[in-house]
Formats: structure tokens, C-alpha cells, sequence
């Protein structure tokens, strides 16, 4: 059985698809990218401020399922410019507490509404 997540604490889907999607025991966060919930735009800023604003709306979510970080077993960072590895690495190192996730980065061509990152994560329930 699927059970939508949702909070007004992260940025609202811009297609179709749920913030979260529970099934079972895990939690499946969709692909966050840096939108300022208030707002629907991405947030000014550098990397780090794009990364920090993508973690926030990540941890919004896992609370709206009543988790945390600590939780989460995968993550998925996809970034526009593979020489920004290291400022979203030490930007999502201070999300997570050893054992950190595993996780796979990959760069890709483009982005939704051209955002520099985007991070999806599986918690454990």
C-alpha cells in the first residue's frame, strides 16, 4: 500500500508526482531541487545556499513523516557542474551522522527550472 506525503514546509510538486511517497517500511522522497517553499523559485545564492535550501526541504519532508536524517539509507545528487562536488559535499555532510547513506552523484545536462542540484533520499520507516 502507497501513502502520499505531503507538507506546505517543502515546495509544492511541479508535475506529477508525490514530496514523498510511503510504502511499507520506506519512505521514497522525490527529487528536491532548491525552491523556496514560500515562494516557488529557486533561492538566490551560491551552491551552498542552492544545497542548504535542497537539505531544509528534504528534512521538511522526512519530519512530515515523522523521521530524520537518521533515517535515511540512499541518496541520489544530481548536479549541473561536477566541480561544485565538493561545496554540496561538505554542505550534506552536516545533515548526517555516521553511518552516512549510501549515495551515488552524477552529473547531468540541466536541471529543473535550471537549479545547479537536486537530491532525492529513501528512509527506513
Amino acid at each position: 500500500m502507497r501513502q502520499a506525503i505531503q507538507t506546505s514546509d517543502a515546495p509544492q510538486a511541479i508535475g506529477p508526482y508525490s514530496q514523498a511517497v510511503r510504502a511499507g517500511e520506506f519512505l521514497f522522497i522525490s527529487g528536491q531541487i532548491p525552491l523556496d517553499p514560500a515562494t516557488g523559485e529557486i533561492v538566490d545564492g551560491d551552491i551552498a545556499a542552492q544545497t542548504e535550501r535542497v537539505m531544509e526541504n528534504i528534512g521538511a519532508i522526512l519530519a512530515a513523516a515523522g523521521v530524520s536524517f537518521a533515517n535515511v539509507v540512499r541518496t541520489t545528487i544530481f548536479v549541473a557542474d561536477l566541480g561544485d562536488f565538493a561545496t554540496v559535499n561538505d554542505v550534506y555532510a552536516r545533515y548526517f551522522d555516521a553511518p552516512a547513506p549510501a549515495r551515488a552523484t552524477f552529473q547531468v545536462a540541466r536541471l529543473p527550472k535550471d537549479a545547479r542540484v537536486e537530491i532525492d533520499a529513501i528512509a527506513k520507516l
